[in-house]
């Protein structure tokens, strides 16, 4: 299979600090030590792919940002990775005046225009450095790769791309094209790494067919420039002689509000949920001590703790979409496993008298079996101790995760909310659960009342909409969401059928009432061990509805865009009847790892197929509210 973005984007960033050379295969080789200067947007591209200890290996002796107060080191070559704002460029001047470094090498996240780049030059003939700039690229690398199959475009500056920003209602016409044209130079960076030019298809009347019909125009006027076009010889690498081209689908976050806000049971997307977690890194507080605090009393803190939740963790990579229960109990297994292994190395220091122990006459045999035990054991110990290492590290995070679990009764909230979406039987009723003090935050609350208002087959009577409202104002909620998506219903005039949510749903399989194995870490009484059924969200059914060219209500009116043709074609009848085999779908206005997630897992049901996803923002629940509550606020 070809190399997946992440790969690419991680051998583009290796090529260019190895001053936009291929890396030597020869490790051996002593590097060349040198400066890394970046900026918000450069060092977020990069933390999530590159380690520290990576960096060191390339010859990286120090990393600073642009606008942090540098010292000069006159003889070490510096490389810059940075966007093209006006103030960045402003700093780079400054550092040529200044002469920091013995030699710049310009990298520039996303196109540089020509007027920025005069500056430069004017800056570096001013300051006599001209022989000191050796290179300038333009890298287009915007855009952030998560995983080996998800990317997101903003995180500096990220509320100008937000679903705010496209959705509030006096957003003008000038900053709507300028929004556009940020997601647009940020996907055509995604292609352009990727080395194909991909198949187009959009919903009509949004923001994705104002990003659709821009990213067509931008990807043909550079295939039309033959000279300069970066989608062919040396550009393509490995991928011009690949016959099939990914489709890209995009969707709009207004065709499903109710996922971004729904309670979930997978690892990663709990995690992100519930605590901080950030380009793949948790922070967390850390309680002082094993001692349980009093009842009722808050655990004492302490400093913050982060932890990488990596590629390379391979229990991380196993378990992130299972749900809950289940990693709570393959890292207690994991934990058990370990803990034998210590004990047999236990055992034969203790049989070998290493610790101290009188064991009597060892015959040689047995001495010699026992030595050849012990050095295996001693050459895994580096093995041993990662694993303890990352045992530990989701010990933390999951005990973590499951106190947010016990303490809002989210279980509850996830099979609830299942049970709406796929128009199930209740078996209690919204207001009991909006009434009752001890199940969860008012955030909660207001989540599981937009799930059940949104997915209402039936619009909701004043009367029944000013009983909720009273319930959610009487336990501290701010009502300022229920307004926006009540003007939002009147403008989309589209109630979501239960099809738009698919036949998801959850199998109760009975309370753990006990601790799921004698001496295990995690307490998980009284939380539902809820085992998932196959979901079906509304983004995988369009996904595969235009992937495998199924005859799909939803897709039927999705625009066509091929930028490889000559003239631009309008036609919302793909030329294209064959199956692809490789497609990216992205959500315009922000997506989940919800999504995500079930989009992993309705590709593995589909055997040959690979699907990326991508958004213009990664939110959770507690951000969407917050962005839906400003767009309601009178």
């Amino acid at each position: 299979m070809a190399a997946s973005v992440r790969e690419k984007q991680a051998a583009a960033l290796k090529r260019m600090l190895n001053f936009n050379a291929p890396p030597l295969k020869n490790t051996a080789a002593e590097p060349v030590w040198k400066v890394l200067i970046y900026d918000r947007c450069g060092q977020d591209i990069i933390s999530p792919l590159l380690a520290v200890k990576e960096l060191r290996d390339m010859g990286i002796t120090l990393h600073l940002l642009l606008h942090s107060d540098r010292d000069p080191i006159p003889d070490v070559p510096a490389i810059y990775f940075v966007m093209p704002t006006e103030e960045n460029i402003d700093r780079i001047c400054q550092d040529l005046r200044s002469q920091l470094y013995e030699s710049y090498y310009f990298n520039f996240i996303s196109a540089i225009s020509r007027s920025k780049l005069e500056d430069i030059a004017s800056a570096a003939l001013s300051a006599n450095a001209i022989t000191q700039v050796t290179k300038v690229f333009d890298q287009y690398l915007n855009f952030i790769t998560l995983e080996d199959d998800m990317f997101i475009l903003g995180n500096q500056n990220k509320e100008f791309i937000s679903y705010h920003a496209i959705n509030k209602p006096d957003i003008m016409d000038t900053e709507m094209e300028a929004i556009m044209d940020t997601i647009v130079d940020s996907l055509f960076c995604f292609f352009v790494t990727l080395g194909t030019v991909p198949i187009i298809r959009c919903p009509r009347g949004n923001a994705a067919e104002m990003v659709a019909v821009k990213l067509d125009k931008k990807l043909r006027e550079n295939l039309r420039d033959a000279r300069n076009s970066l989608f062919t010889g040396d550009n393509m690498g490995a991928s011009q002689f690949s016959f099939q081209r990914p489709l890209f689908v995009l969707a709009d976050r207004n065709l499903d509000l109710a996922t971004p806000l729904h309670h979930t049971w997978t690892y990663q997307a709990l995690i992100h949920d519930v605590l901080d977690f950030h380009l793949n890194r948790v922070s967390m507080d850390e309680s002082v001590g094993s001692e349980s605090s009093p009842a009722g009393a808050r655990p004492k803190k302490k400093n913050k703790k982060s932890y990488d939740l990596t590629s390379a963790d391979m229990f991380w990579q196993k378990h992130k979409g299972s749900p809950f229960p289940e990693v709570a109990e393959s890292v207690q297994e994991e934990l058990d496993t370990y803990r034998a292994q210590e004990d047999e190395v236990k055992r034969l220091k203790s049989i070998m008298g290493l610790e101290g122990e009188d064991e009597g006459p060892i015959s040689s045999i047995s001495m010699s079996d026992n030595t050849a035990k012990l050095t295996s054991a001693v050459s895994s110990l580096p093995e041993l101790l990662e694993k303890k290492r990352l045992i530990d590290l989701h010990t933390n995070v999951a005990t973590a995760v499951l106190d947010h679990i016990k303490s809002r009764k989210l279980d509850v909230y996830f099979e609830y909310e299942e049970k709406l979406m796929s128009k199930s039987t209740l078996e209690e009723s919204l207001l009991d659960i909006i009434s009752d003090p001890d199940a969860g935050t008012p955030e909660d609350k207001m989540r599981l009342f937009l799930i059940f208002y949104i997915t209402a087959l039936q619009p909701t009577s004043e009367t029944d909409l000013d009983q909720y409202k009273k319930a959610l104002l009487d336990t501290g909620c701010d009502l300022s969401p229920v307004n926006y998506i009540k003007q939002w219903k009147a403008f989309t005039k589209i109630a979501a059928t239960p099809s738009n949510y698919g036949n998801s749903g959850v199998k109760p399989m009975g309370l753990f009432s006990r601790v799921m194995n004698s001496g295990s870490q995690f307490v998980m009484e009284g939380v539902k061990h809820l085992v998932l059924k196959q979901h079906e969200l509304r983004v995988s059914r369009i996904e595969f509805g235009v992937l495998m060219i199924y005859d799909l209500q939803e897709t039927d009116d999705y625009r066509y865009f091929d930028p490889k043709m000559l003239r631009g074609s309008e036609s919302s009848i793909p030329r294209n009847k064959n199956p692809f085999q490789e497609a990216i779908v992205f959500m315009v206005g922000g997506g989940n790892y919800v999504e995500y997630q079930n989009l992993v897992d309705y590709t593995k049901a589909k055997p040959g197929k690979r699907v990326l996803y991508g958004c213009s923002e990664l939110f959770n629940a507690g951000q969407f509210i917050k962005q839906l509550s400003s767009l309601g606020q009178k």
